[in-house]
């Protein structure tokens, strides 16, 4: 008689799922199109963490001539307003940098004045984050590792990164509680405040129209 093979406990399967949505959101990239109209900007941003490494690609989607491509300018900046990366009357290009501070770090386009063309044109970008912006080719070789193993090492980073983002966002949840009892406090105050305002200007309507009627002998 031929032997059947062993079903796999439903705990074992949900885990296993797991491990492999974990890896597959570890690979994972933002890679976007955007489209720049004649003369205005546009932007795109990414919220990254304090110490997360960020690369990105972009390029000129032109099906005709490339050296008929318009070309854009472009520039990254921080939360602060500080400039990570600007480049004028290009078609394609990269840039990089590790967050210093925590929030949106837009990058944004726009057509060089010198485009003479009235339709816009279309920017490729690939943004790579955390995880994803690691070289696991180069990590392998250094490391020695393949296989089964540096899948798990992906797992372990993963793991690592949604425990940072558990930690930020209780962190942002007592930021977002503490202002709302802050707002709530002050607008009990400032009701508070109005009323005894209103109390009192109506309390000086009285004391004045009282006084107003004895001059004129009417009460």
């Amino acid at each position: 008689m031929g032997t059947r093979g062993k079903a796999i406990p439903p705990t074992a399967a949900m885990l296993l799922c797991s491990v492999l949505i974990l890896i597959e959101w570890s690979q994972s990239a933002a890679a976007l199109w955007l489209s720049l109209p004649p003369h205005a900007m546009k932007c795109v941003s990414e919220e990254i963490h304090a110490g997360v490494v960020a690369l990105a690609d972009y390029a000129i989607v032109h099906e005709g001539d490339p050296q008929m491509a318009p070309s854009v300018t472009v520039k990254v900046t921080s939360p602060n307003g500080d400039i990570l990366h600007h480049k004028e009357n290009v078609t394609a290009g990269h840039f990089g940098f590790t967050a210093d501070d925590p929030g949106n770090y837009p990058a944004c386009f726009w057509l060089d004045p010198h485009h003479s063309g009235r339709t816009g044109a279309s920017v490729s970008i690939n943004w790579k984050i955390g995880i994803a912006a690691k070289d696991w080719g180069n990590i392998a070789k250094i490391e020695k590792i393949e296989g089964v193993e540096l899948e798990l090492r992906k797992l372990e980073e993963a793991v690592e990164v949604i425990h940072e983002n558990l930690l930020y966002l209780r962190k942002r949840e007592a930021s977002m509680r503490d202002l709302s009892e802050k707002t709530n406090n002050r607008v009990a105050t400032f009701s508070i405040l109005s009323l005894g305002v209103c109390i009192v200007v109506s309390t000086l309507q009285l004391w004045h129209l009282k006084g107003f009627f004895l001059k004129k002998k009417l009460i």
